[in-house]
């Protein structure tokens, strides 16, 4: 098998040292879950922004994907939280290795919601918070951290922000009083729900894949709902 890794996510070699260490080790690691797992390539690979998808078929033969990604904190978690909703308004997990960052997951459609009208989007998105928010798991780290990461780095730089000194004051003011509120942690959050993460499904016309699962506060969910938020956010290294 060749390389096989698609060319937008090789360019992520430009983001530093950990992302080059893992695309070398990308091929070889894919190479080594689809024989362990019995699995059969079914099509061409696909990307994330830090991960590879293959479409594969099971031992069985039932159409699947194995999931491959950069081994950071935000993926951590992400089999567990998926192994807790157990498919309900979810992607379903099949099979995991957390430590290779690994998954076999249900195969949906590609396509998303970036084509319906932004309303309609963002209802479709809404529906899923109900489904999706229970109370968070011991394992996952609390959404303060890193809101408390965020306010660091707008500290460091605030002389050289192009915006009045009492807004960026007030940020960081009202984003304190966020991280000492206990309301901030306690409820399982997807983390990362935008349009790019609905995909169209057969069992319901569409299922949440990719969360970033945090404890948080639900509220932090709707900041996420655009057709620009696949980008990637402020927690990554």
């Amino acid at each position: 098998m060749t390389t096989g890794i698609p060319s937008g996510l090789e360019s992520q070699r430009d983001l530093g040292p950990e992302w080059s260490d893992w695309l070398d080790r990308l091929p070889g690691l894919r190479d080594e879950l689809v024989g362990e797992w019995g699995l059969t390539v079914d099509g061409a690979p696909r990307h994330g922004f830090c991960s590879l998808v293959l479409p594969v078929r099971d031992p069985a033969g039932v159409p699947t994907v194995l999931k491959v990604g950069l081994p950071d904190d935000e993926s951590e978690h992400e089999a567990l939280a998926l192994r807790h909703w157990h498919g309900d308004g979810t992607v379903r997990l099949l099979r995991a290795d957390p430590r290779r960052r690994a998954m076999l997951l249900e195969r949906l459609h590609e396509h998303d919601l970036s084509d319906l009208w932004d309303v309609e989007a963002c209802e479709v998105v809404a529906g899923f918070y109900a489904r999706l928010h229970r109370p968070a798991l011991p394992q996952l780290r609390p959404l303060t951290t890193y809101v408390g990461r965020w306010l660091d780095g707008l500290d460091e730089v605030r002389r050289e922000m192009p915006v009045p000194p009492r807004m960026v004051e007030q940020a960081l003011h009202l984003g304190r009083a966020l991280v000492a509120d206990p309301g901030s942690t306690g409820v399982l959050i997807h983390g990362d729900l935008h349009f790019e993460n609905v995909l169209a499904a057969d069992r319901e016309p569409w299922l949440v894949i990719d969360p970033k699962p945090m404890s948080g506060d639900p509220h932090f969910e709707p900041g996420r709902c655009s057709r620009t938020a696949g980008r990637r956010w402020p927690t990554d290294p």
